[in-house]
């Protein structure tokens, strides 16, 4: 199965976020040690080279296209590899992981908005309320009126922050529908390699200024299989996967799947043996649901057919 089909492209975008959740449990605690700039460099280094390989396999002359569309390129890959992730993992070092699962899940909305505000694309009702629905759901796993006590100044700006990076991952999305003649694996890869330097060039100036600190090279040594798998699965497999999805089923849809990454992550806890707790249960079946509302198409009813009548034959009469 594809992401060519329907069930194909749910999938996909099942394993992506899965992915990302595995992203959050094992990128929190890197950036610990390691500045989220110089983490996103280190993490698409890795991961752009492994697109290269592929993308030069695979592609159908990418070079021409990434000649042709460098500037467009480079202020996406920015957008949704640099701003999102950057920014990303800086909220999350000030706030809860359970605030930033929330706020991840407002994207369905932002794409819905933008895209009747800037396609003129009014959303379908059932989309707002497969979203409305996931949402709440994400907001149940985070347990979030629980912490309303928690709050305070250190939190809201590492919530703010995190909600400025998500538009970045949205303008990222949106723009895959702009490059038809683009394979979701060039898409990924041009965008990563037009990129890269720009991220490098940033890195290396925030540190020159004294913004933040280099890794030395024992610690990136140290941290190597962590950032190896975060760079093989997070980056190149679910990047590739999502995209895939969109391409299918288009930036709404695919942004609506970013609910399941908190959900993937209590899937995860669980495996490693830590139960998940009712209301985590409860918002995972919610999130569940929103998807399936969303995903369903509901079957046209059939056209009755006036019986043919035979050439050559008289119709019966009605009087």
């Amino acid at each position: 199965m594809t992401a060519h089909t329907k069930p194909g492209a749910i999938t996909a975008l099942l394993f992506a976020t899965t992915a990302w959740g595995s992203l959050f449990l094992i990128g929190k605690p890197i950036t610990a040690q390691l500045d989220p700039v110089w983490f996103t460099l280190v993490r698409y280094t890795l991961a752009t080279a492994v697109l290269v390989v592929l993308v030069q396999m695979a592609g159908d002359q990418p070079w021409a296209k990434l000649r042709r569309h460098a500037l467009r390129h480079s202020l996406v890959g920015l957008a949704g590899y640099g701003l999102f992730s950057i920014l990303v993992f800086h909220g999350l070092k000030l706030s809860l992981p359970s605030h930033g699962s929330v706020i991840m899940a407002t994207m369905p909305f932002t794409t819905l908005a933008l895209r009747w505000l800037l396609d003129g694309q009014r959303p379908p009702l059932r989309a707002v309320a497969g979203a409305a629905l996931a949402l709440a759901g994400v907001a149940t796993v985070a347990n979030l009126l629980g912490q309303t006590g928690e709050v305070n100044a250190r939190m809201l700006l590492g919530d703010a922050i995190t909600l400025t990076g998500t538009l970045g991952w949205v303008l990222y999305t949106r723009n895959a529908a702009k490059l038809p003649d683009h394979s979701p694996l060039e898409y990924t890869a041009l965008t990563a390699i037009a990129a890269l330097p720009w991220l490098a060039v940033g890195a290396v100036a925030a540190t020159l200024a004294g913004l933040i600190d280099a890794p030395s090279p024992a610690l990136l040594l140290g941290l190597s299989p962590k950032l190896a798998y975060i760079a093989l699965v997070p980056t190149v497999a679910a990047a590739l996967a999502f995209n895939a999805g969109v391409r299918k089923l288009g930036a709404p849809m695919g942004t609506l799947f970013l609910n399941m990454v908190p959900v993937s992550v209590i899937a995860v806890r669980a495996v490693l043996g830590e139960a998940p707790h009712a209301n985590e249960i409860a918002g995972a079946a919610l999130v569940g649901l929103g998807l399936a509302l969303t995903v369903w198409t509901p079957k046209a009813a059939p056209v009755a057919r006036s019986p043919r009548v035979a050439v050559g034959t008289a119709a019966p009469c009605t009087r």
